[in-house]
């Protein structure tokens, strides 16, 4: 009797595992599946495209509806310029008397050059180097070929004592001229 039972109880087993097996592979599980109709073969008269099933596209979000396709999402026309310079040297038609106007907008060209002073000389090496001063107290290091001053003087020459600058500029009748200035250094008292 035990015997009978066990078979049984395998036979139960079993036919219980392919029902789930049969309704795994059938897709008799699946309420979606079961309602579509199961592929037909195609008809040899019937044309390729109507074969493809074409896939539903999906609403476009209302977002993207409102952009139109002649603007670009690349419009900079109302940006700043990140190429021109921040500093924008004045006319100099128009200023005033009193008005430092620089060329370059560099603090060492912002001065006469009678307005600096030496203050040391490096000689030796591979190139001789000066230092000076403005009237505010700032310094700068000038060598050989450096401009300074209003009219941007060259530096022309660095001796143990001086330095020989060369500004070139026009005078009040609009011809060129050539100034050589020499700032010496003070002795010690």
């Amino acid at each position: 009797m035990t015997r009978n039972l066990s078979k049984n109880r395998c036979c139960h087993i079993l036919l219980v595992g392919l029902l789930s097996v049969m309704s795994l592979v059938c897709g008799c599980g699946n309420k979606d599946q079961a309602q579509q109709a199961p592929p037909q073969a195609p008809d040899p008269g019937q044309a390729v495209s109507n074969q493809i099933a074409k896939p539903v596209q999906k609403p476009v979000s209302s977002s993207l509806k409102n952009v139109s396709k002649s603007s670009s999402q690349f419009d900079f026309s109302a940006k700043k310029d990140p190429f021109k310079p921040f500093i924008v040297p004045k006319p100099q038609g128009g200023a005033s008397k009193g008005a430092v106007i620089s060329r370059s907008g560099l603090p060492i060209h912002s001065y006469d050059l009678s307005q600096f002073r030496l203050i040391g000389v490096v000689m030796g090496g591979r190139e001789s180097l000066a230092q000076v001063t403005d009237p505010n107290g700032k310094s700068y290091v000038i060598r050989y070929g450096s401009t300074i001053g209003k009219n941007e003087g060259k530096v022309v020459s660095i001796r143990n004592n001086a330095v020989e600058i060369l500004e070139q500029f026009r005078d009040d009748q609009g011809k060129f001229r050539k100034e050589r200035i020499v700032l010496t250094l003070r002795k010690k008292q």
